[in-house]
Protein backbone atom coordinates (compact mmCIF):
# COMPACT_ATOMS: atom_id res chain seq x y z
CA UNK A 1 0.00 0.00 0.00
CA UNK A 2 1.65 3.87 -0.84
CA UNK A 3 1.24 6.22 1.45
CA UNK A 4 -0.42 9.35 0.96
CA UNK A 5 0.34 10.99 4.16
CA UNK A 6 2.07 13.64 2.58
CA UNK A 7 -0.97 14.67 0.48
CA UNK A 8 -3.08 14.77 4.16
CA UNK A 9 -3.00 16.69 7.32
CA UNK A 10 -0.98 14.95 9.05
CA UNK A 11 -1.92 13.68 12.43
CA UNK A 12 0.49 14.50 15.13
CA UNK A 13 1.16 12.95 18.50
CA UNK A 14 -1.29 12.65 21.42
CA UNK A 15 -0.26 15.85 24.23
CA UNK A 16 2.36 15.20 26.37
CA UNK A 17 1.40 12.98 29.56
CA UNK A 18 2.76 11.87 33.04
CA UNK A 19 3.16 7.92 34.09
CA UNK A 20 0.43 7.51 36.83
CA UNK A 21 2.76 4.59 38.16
CA UNK A 22 6.65 3.93 37.72
CA UNK A 23 9.00 0.92 39.06
CA UNK A 24 11.90 -1.07 38.81
CA UNK A 25 11.90 -4.79 38.22
CA UNK A 26 14.68 -7.23 38.81
CA UNK A 27 14.79 -9.26 36.21
CA UNK A 28 18.17 -11.25 37.35
CA UNK A 29 20.78 -11.31 39.56
CA UNK A 30 22.58 -8.12 37.43
CA UNK A 31 19.59 -6.34 36.27
CA UNK A 32 16.81 -4.34 37.09
CA UNK A 33 14.75 -2.88 34.31
CA UNK A 34 12.79 0.51 34.98
CA UNK A 35 8.94 0.34 33.43
CA UNK A 36 6.32 2.77 33.50
CA UNK A 37 2.20 2.81 33.18
CA UNK A 38 0.78 5.96 31.49
CA UNK A 39 -2.81 6.75 30.16
CA UNK A 40 -5.76 4.75 31.10
CA UNK A 41 -5.65 2.33 34.21
CA UNK A 42 -8.67 0.35 33.32
CA UNK A 43 -7.23 0.70 29.22
CA UNK A 44 -6.24 -1.73 26.55
CA UNK A 45 -2.46 -2.83 27.22
CA UNK A 46 0.08 -1.44 24.70
CA UNK A 47 3.71 -2.12 25.55
CA UNK A 48 6.41 0.48 23.42
CA UNK A 49 9.69 -1.78 22.51
CA UNK A 50 12.32 0.99 22.18
CA UNK A 51 15.42 0.77 19.64
CA UNK A 52 18.96 0.44 19.66
CA UNK A 53 19.38 -1.72 21.56
CA UNK A 54 20.69 0.61 23.94
CA UNK A 55 18.48 3.32 23.42
CA UNK A 56 16.23 3.90 26.18
CA UNK A 57 12.89 5.14 26.35
CA UNK A 58 11.49 9.19 26.35
CA UNK A 59 8.32 10.66 27.50
CA UNK A 60 7.43 11.42 23.28
CA UNK A 61 6.86 7.66 23.32
CA UNK A 62 4.11 7.54 26.08
CA UNK A 63 2.48 10.09 22.83
CA UNK A 64 1.77 7.71 19.88
CA UNK A 65 -1.58 6.52 21.77
CA UNK A 66 -5.00 7.44 23.01
CA UNK A 67 -4.41 8.29 26.23
CA UNK A 68 -8.20 7.65 27.39
CA UNK A 69 -8.44 4.07 25.41
CA UNK A 70 -4.41 3.03 26.41
CA UNK A 71 -2.84 1.75 29.49
CA UNK A 72 0.62 2.57 27.46
CA UNK A 73 3.35 0.29 29.10
CA UNK A 74 6.99 1.92 28.58
CA UNK A 75 10.10 0.08 29.85
CA UNK A 76 14.08 0.28 29.17
CA UNK A 77 15.66 -2.58 28.36
CA UNK A 78 18.61 -3.64 30.16
CA UNK A 79 21.46 -1.77 30.43
CA UNK A 80 19.50 1.49 28.84
CA UNK A 81 17.33 4.46 30.42
CA UNK A 82 16.46 4.22 33.66
CA UNK A 83 17.40 0.74 34.01
CA UNK A 84 20.60 -0.66 35.62
CA UNK A 85 23.40 -1.55 35.81
CA UNK A 86 23.56 1.38 33.28
CA UNK A 87 25.81 -0.20 29.36
CA UNK A 88 26.01 -3.26 31.13
CA UNK A 89 26.73 -6.34 28.38
CA UNK A 90 26.70 -9.10 30.62
CA UNK A 91 23.29 -11.29 30.71
CA UNK A 92 22.23 -9.08 27.78
CA UNK A 93 21.04 -10.53 25.06
CA UNK A 94 17.75 -10.92 23.04
CA UNK A 95 16.20 -13.76 24.71
CA UNK A 96 16.86 -11.88 27.97
CA UNK A 97 15.05 -9.36 27.01
CA UNK A 98 11.97 -11.30 25.00
CA UNK A 99 11.68 -12.85 28.58
CA UNK A 100 11.77 -9.50 30.04
CA UNK A 101 9.11 -8.20 28.50
CA UNK A 102 6.92 -10.66 29.27
CA UNK A 103 7.95 -11.11 33.18
CA UNK A 104 6.54 -7.41 33.20
CA UNK A 105 3.61 -8.28 31.50
CA UNK A 106 2.65 -10.94 34.26
CA UNK A 107 3.93 -8.08 37.06
CA UNK A 108 1.01 -5.77 35.46
CA UNK A 109 -1.70 -8.67 35.37
CA UNK A 110 -1.88 -8.10 31.76
CA UNK A 111 -3.13 -11.06 30.00
CA UNK A 112 -2.41 -9.97 26.25
CA UNK A 113 -1.36 -6.37 24.92
CA UNK A 114 -0.17 -4.27 21.58
CA UNK A 115 3.15 -4.68 20.71
CA UNK A 116 4.80 -1.30 19.14
CA UNK A 117 8.69 -1.19 18.33
CA UNK A 118 10.52 0.38 15.84
CA UNK A 119 13.86 -0.31 14.37
CA UNK A 120 15.25 -2.62 17.01
CA UNK A 121 12.02 -2.31 18.80
CA UNK A 122 10.62 -4.11 15.57
CA UNK A 123 13.56 -6.83 15.86
CA UNK A 124 13.03 -7.40 19.41
CA UNK A 125 8.53 -6.96 19.01
CA UNK A 126 8.99 -9.64 16.18
CA UNK A 127 11.01 -11.64 18.44
CA UNK A 128 8.68 -11.63 21.44
CA UNK A 129 5.46 -12.10 19.26
CA UNK A 130 7.26 -15.03 17.54
CA UNK A 131 8.17 -16.56 21.40
CA UNK A 132 4.95 -15.69 22.70
CA UNK A 133 2.16 -15.22 20.36
CA UNK A 134 -0.64 -15.89 22.77
CA UNK A 135 -0.12 -13.05 24.88
CA UNK A 136 0.03 -10.73 21.13
CA UNK A 137 -2.98 -9.21 20.42
CA UNK A 138 -1.60 -7.69 17.52
CA UNK A 139 1.30 -6.00 16.06
CA UNK A 140 2.68 -2.27 15.28
CA UNK A 141 5.95 -1.68 13.32
CA UNK A 142 8.33 0.70 12.06
CA UNK A 143 11.67 0.57 10.35
CA UNK A 144 12.14 -2.77 10.30
CA UNK A 145 15.12 -4.01 11.71
CA UNK A 146 15.95 -8.02 10.78
CA UNK A 147 19.19 -7.85 12.09
CA UNK A 148 20.62 -9.59 8.95
CA UNK A 149 24.49 -9.95 7.98
CA UNK A 150 23.62 -8.27 4.62
CA UNK A 151 21.37 -5.25 6.64
CA UNK A 152 24.68 -4.96 9.27
CA UNK A 153 26.94 -4.85 6.33
CA UNK A 154 25.04 -2.11 4.52
CA UNK A 155 24.69 0.47 7.62
CA UNK A 156 28.22 -0.27 9.44
CA UNK A 157 30.59 -1.36 6.88
CA UNK A 158 30.16 0.08 3.26
CA UNK A 159 26.64 0.79 1.65
CA UNK A 160 25.51 3.88 3.43
CA UNK A 161 28.65 5.53 3.13
CA UNK A 162 27.90 6.43 -0.51
CA UNK A 163 25.22 8.18 0.44
CA UNK A 164 26.59 9.96 3.80
CA UNK A 165 30.12 9.97 2.68
CA UNK A 166 31.07 13.41 4.52
CA UNK A 167 29.67 12.22 7.68
CA UNK A 168 31.16 8.54 7.15
CA UNK A 169 34.93 9.81 7.85
CA UNK A 170 33.91 10.89 11.16
CA UNK A 171 32.42 7.43 12.15
CA UNK A 172 35.76 5.66 10.53
CA UNK A 173 38.36 8.53 11.91
CA UNK A 174 38.96 6.36 15.35
CA UNK A 175 39.71 3.23 13.81
CA UNK A 176 43.29 2.95 12.12
CA UNK A 177 43.30 1.59 8.47
CA UNK A 178 44.62 -1.52 9.03
CA UNK A 179 41.28 -2.09 10.96
CA UNK A 180 38.32 -1.13 8.93
CA UNK A 181 38.11 -4.19 6.67
CA UNK A 182 35.80 -4.97 9.46
CA UNK A 183 34.37 -2.01 11.55
CA UNK A 184 32.09 -3.62 14.14
CA UNK A 185 34.69 -5.79 15.53
CA UNK A 186 36.80 -3.24 15.23
CA UNK A 187 34.65 -0.91 17.80
CA UNK A 188 33.72 -3.65 19.57
CA UNK A 189 37.00 -4.26 20.55
CA UNK A 190 37.35 -0.63 21.85
CA UNK A 191 34.12 -0.36 23.15
CA UNK A 192 34.64 -3.12 25.52
CA UNK A 193 38.29 -2.58 26.21
CA UNK A 194 39.77 -1.09 29.63
CA UNK A 195 40.76 2.65 27.46
CA UNK A 196 38.11 4.35 28.81
CA UNK A 197 38.93 7.74 26.70
CA UNK A 198 39.06 5.62 23.67
CA UNK A 199 36.12 3.65 24.92
CA UNK A 200 34.10 7.36 25.01
CA UNK A 201 35.27 8.63 22.10
CA UNK A 202 34.00 5.34 20.24
CA UNK A 203 30.83 5.71 21.54
CA UNK A 204 30.23 8.99 20.47
CA UNK A 205 31.84 8.05 17.10
CA UNK A 206 29.04 5.38 16.52
CA UNK A 207 26.24 7.08 18.03
CA UNK A 208 26.70 10.45 16.37
CA UNK A 209 26.79 8.24 12.90
CA UNK A 210 23.17 6.75 13.73
CA UNK A 211 21.70 10.04 14.89
CA UNK A 212 22.99 11.82 12.00
CA UNK A 213 21.33 9.39 9.26
CA UNK A 214 18.36 8.41 10.85
CA UNK A 215 16.11 11.58 9.23
CA UNK A 216 15.63 12.16 5.69
CA UNK A 217 16.97 15.79 6.75
CA UNK A 218 19.71 15.94 8.98
CA UNK A 219 18.44 17.10 12.65
CA UNK A 220 21.17 18.94 14.21
CA UNK A 221 19.24 18.79 17.68
CA UNK A 222 19.23 14.77 16.94
CA UNK A 223 23.04 14.48 16.34
CA UNK A 224 23.52 16.35 20.22
CA UNK A 225 22.17 13.04 21.75
CA UNK A 226 25.42 11.26 20.87
CA UNK A 227 27.24 14.33 22.89
CA UNK A 228 25.98 12.67 26.42
CA UNK A 229 28.14 10.15 27.85
CA UNK A 230 26.00 7.85 29.59
CA UNK A 231 23.23 7.50 26.20
CA UNK A 232 26.25 7.31 24.13
CA UNK A 233 27.71 4.45 26.09
CA UNK A 234 24.60 2.18 26.67
CA UNK A 235 23.58 3.07 22.44
CA UNK A 236 26.95 2.26 21.44
CA UNK A 237 28.07 -0.63 23.93
CA UNK A 238 25.09 -2.46 23.39
CA UNK A 239 24.36 -2.36 19.86
CA UNK A 240 27.92 -3.34 19.25
CA UNK A 241 27.63 -6.35 21.55
CA UNK A 242 24.17 -7.38 19.75
CA UNK A 243 25.66 -7.01 16.31
CA UNK A 244 28.88 -9.30 16.93
CA UNK A 245 26.53 -11.80 18.69
CA UNK A 246 24.62 -12.04 15.51
CA UNK A 247 21.53 -10.80 17.70
CA UNK A 248 21.67 -14.20 19.19
CA UNK A 249 19.82 -15.47 16.61
CA UNK A 250 20.56 -19.29 15.42
CA UNK A 251 20.25 -18.25 11.64
CA UNK A 252 20.84 -15.34 9.30
CA UNK A 253 17.30 -14.16 8.29
CA UNK A 254 15.85 -15.95 11.57
CA UNK A 255 13.11 -13.60 11.76
CA UNK A 256 11.20 -14.44 8.11
CA UNK A 257 11.68 -17.98 8.78
CA UNK A 258 9.40 -18.01 11.78
CA UNK A 259 6.46 -15.42 10.53
CA UNK A 260 4.16 -18.45 10.12
CA UNK A 261 4.05 -18.52 14.34
CA UNK A 262 2.73 -14.81 14.02
CA UNK A 263 0.72 -14.48 10.60
CA UNK A 264 -2.56 -14.79 12.54
CA UNK A 265 -1.94 -11.53 14.30
CA UNK A 266 -2.67 -8.36 12.85
CA UNK A 267 -0.44 -6.12 12.26
CA UNK A 268 0.68 -2.63 10.56
CA UNK A 269 4.29 -2.01 9.14
CA UNK A 270 5.22 1.19 8.66
CA UNK A 271 8.07 2.18 6.53
CA UNK A 272 10.50 5.40 5.64
CA UNK A 273 11.45 5.25 1.82
CA UNK A 274 14.40 6.79 2.05
CA UNK A 275 15.45 5.19 5.82
CA UNK A 276 19.43 4.39 5.53
CA UNK A 277 19.31 3.16 9.07
CA UNK A 278 17.32 0.36 8.04
CA UNK A 279 16.53 0.11 4.58
CA UNK A 280 13.10 -0.76 2.90
CA UNK A 281 14.47 -3.99 1.59
CA UNK A 282 13.69 -5.80 4.92
CA UNK A 283 10.35 -3.91 5.15
CA UNK A 284 9.80 -5.28 1.98
CA UNK A 285 11.02 -8.56 2.94
CA UNK A 286 8.92 -8.79 5.88
CA UNK A 287 5.73 -8.00 4.08
CA UNK A 288 6.50 -10.59 1.03
CA UNK A 289 6.15 -13.25 3.94
CA UNK A 290 3.19 -11.94 5.55
CA UNK A 291 0.92 -10.66 3.20
CA UNK A 292 -1.82 -10.19 5.57
CA UNK A 293 0.14 -7.53 7.23
CA UNK A 294 -1.32 -3.68 6.13
CA UNK A 295 2.33 -2.13 4.92
CA UNK A 296 2.20 1.64 4.53
CA UNK A 297 5.99 2.75 2.32
CA UNK A 298 5.92 6.54 3.90
CA UNK A 299 7.10 8.12 -0.11
CA UNK A 300 8.65 11.05 2.13
CA UNK A 301 10.74 10.13 5.36
CA UNK A 302 13.83 8.10 6.49
CA UNK A 303 14.02 6.21 10.19
CA UNK A 304 13.04 8.13 12.57
CA UNK A 305 9.75 7.89 14.01
CA UNK A 306 9.69 11.74 14.40
CA UNK A 307 9.10 12.41 11.04
CA UNK A 308 6.06 13.70 10.44
CA UNK A 309 4.75 11.28 7.88
CA UNK A 310 6.14 8.41 9.93
CA UNK A 311 4.58 9.67 13.16
CA UNK A 312 1.16 10.11 11.67
CA UNK A 313 0.79 6.53 10.00
CA UNK A 314 1.96 5.32 13.52
CA UNK A 315 -0.59 7.27 15.39
CA UNK A 316 -3.17 6.18 13.01
CA UNK A 317 -2.62 2.66 13.50
CA UNK A 318 -2.09 2.99 17.10
CA UNK A 319 -5.74 4.82 16.82
CA UNK A 320 -7.03 1.83 14.51
CA UNK A 321 -6.17 -0.95 17.16
CA UNK A 322 -7.95 0.68 19.76
CA UNK A 323 -11.27 -1.58 18.91
CA UNK A 324 -9.10 -4.51 18.74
Amino acid sequence: MQSNAHQQTLRGLYPPIEPYETGFLKVSEVHTIYWETSGNAAGKPVVYLHGGPGGGTSGDDRRFFDPSVYRIVLLDQRGSGKSTPLACLEENDTWSLVSDVDKLRKHLNIDKWLVFGGSWGSTLALSYAQKHPENVKGLILRGIFLLRHAELQWFYQEGASNIFPDIWESYLEPIPESERGDLIAAYYRRLTGTNEEEQMRCAKAWSKWECATSKLYIDPEHIKKAEDDKWAAAFARIECHYFINKGFFDSDGYLLQHVDKIKHLPCVIVQGRYDVVCPARSAWDLKKQWPEAEFHMVPDAGHSAKEKSITARLVEAADKFREL
